[in-house]
């Protein structure tokens, strides 16, 4: 007889769980709140749908805080296998200049979910829409808003993170966790914009200006990559991967220091024997031989004084290493992903609770970060599978 599986969430970490489920094993329900799945994964794809990273998968590894969580799961599931199964599926890849993997083009975040589904379909997995999960009753059994209780053999968790809240993806589930003795953190925006208090000038003349091929460092970690100057501070790919670290700061002490690097190319060594060998007037220096950027010198000249900034010995050690105090973090309804959620000493190595035995929490809902450029898709995709072959060979 087939044992039951009811997979709460209907994100991408349940669909390839129920996908890679087998069907001669497993009855398998997926219970979504929403009237359809993967709303998160659809909003994800208009900002540029990179469904993963093309880089070897050891060093994919160490994109991830904490590294050593996912390593198992993305040595069985790599980027790779991913690639295969969603050309296997209908949905041929192309790796972009960024090194990121994206759908051919043409294909739209919608066809990818829709041949998903049909994998579903033909795999006869049951979706049972408006259905939001709010619990356990007295014997385990699981509660859903419309009075329904459901006992499975084997139930995985795929709830979500706290962004996006108008995807469904709320939060709202910590509460039930905590309740049933399952330890949790709140939830902090990550990959989102940080807030800078500006000199006063300096947005008139940047708001919207990109600083490129930058580097930026916190602590321990640098990060190469662009900036986008906006009023309410910074934001981009490369302030997005520090997020672990800026969030440490905000909450030991209020605030955070990073350190941009506007000429990671050049050692100080070489940018200051480049600067002290024109003739030019300081300006045009750093127009003309260091080739920095309109922007790049307005935010020289904003956070430097005239007399740094004349200083071509403190001049040079800035454009290498500028600091900037980071006083707090986007709202998380506005970041891109979020940290907190279910504590990783609450799971083992499959992803089940060490409390609800034949119990699983995958995907975003787990504390865990990455930066973007299809990490966070690879994650959630590597955790399901991971699932679904460790309940298949049981």
């Amino acid at each position: 007889m087939k044992k039951t599986v009811a997979i709460i969430g209907g994100g991408p970490s349940a669909l390839i769980a129920a996908a890679y489920l087998d069907p001669g094993k497993f009855d398998v329900t997926i219970y979504e709140k929403n009237r359809s799945l993967g709303r998160k994964f659809l909003v994800a794809g208009q900002g540029g749908f990179n469904l993963t990273h093309s880089e070897p998968v050891d060093i994919m590894i160490s994109r991830f805080t904490p590294d050593h969580f996912l390593k198992n799961a993305l040595l069985n599931f790599t980027n790779e296998n991913l690639r295969s199964w969603l050309q296997d599926i209908g949905i041929p890849t192309i790796i972009g200049s960024s090194k990121r993997v994206y759908p051919e083009k043409g294909i739209k975040p919608i066809t990818v979910l829709n041949k998903i589904q049909d994998v579903l379909f033909k795999l006869k997995v049951r979706i049972e829409y408006d259905h939001c999960w709010e619990g356990w009753d007295t014997n385990n059994k699981l509660l859903f808003n419309n009075n329904k209780t459901v006992a499975a053999d084997h139930v995985i968790f795929s709830l979500g993170g706290g962004s996006y809240k108008v995807t469904g993806s709320d939060g709202s589930w910590l509460d039930s966790f905590n309740n049933k003795g399952i330890k949790t953190i709140p939830f902090l925006p990550a990959n989102c914009a940080y807030k800078i208090d500006w000199p006063e000038g300096l947005i008139a003349k940047n708001e919207g200006a990109p600083l490129k091929n930058i580097s930026l460092s916190c602590l321990n970690k640098t990060q190469k990559g662009e900036l986008v100057i906006t009023q309410f501070g910074l934001e981009g790919n490369a302030i997005y991967a520090l997020s672990p670290e800026i969030q440490s700061g905000l909450s030991a002490q209020g605030s955070a220091t990073i350190f941009i690097d506007l000429k990671p190319i050049l050692s100080l060594n070489e940018l200051q024997q480049v600067i002290n060998n024109s003739g030019l007037k300081t300006t045009e220096i750093l127009k003309r031989e260091v080739k920095l950027s309109q922007s790049q010198i307005h935010l020289l000249k904003s956070m430097l004084t005239k007399e740094e900034f004349l200083d071509h010995v403190m001049l040079s050690e800035k454009i290498k290493s500028l600091p900037l105090t980071v006083l707090a973090a986007a709202p998380t309804d506005e970041a891109i992903s979020t940290t907190g959620g279910v504590s990783l000493n609450e799971v083992n190595e499959n992803f089940e609770l060490n409390k609800l035995k034949n119990t699983f929490c995958i995907g975003e809902m787990l504390d865990w970060n990455a930066p973007t450029g299809g990490y966070l898709l690879q994650a959630c995709f590597s955790m399901g599978v991971c699932v679904a072959q460790n309940l298949n060979s049981k």
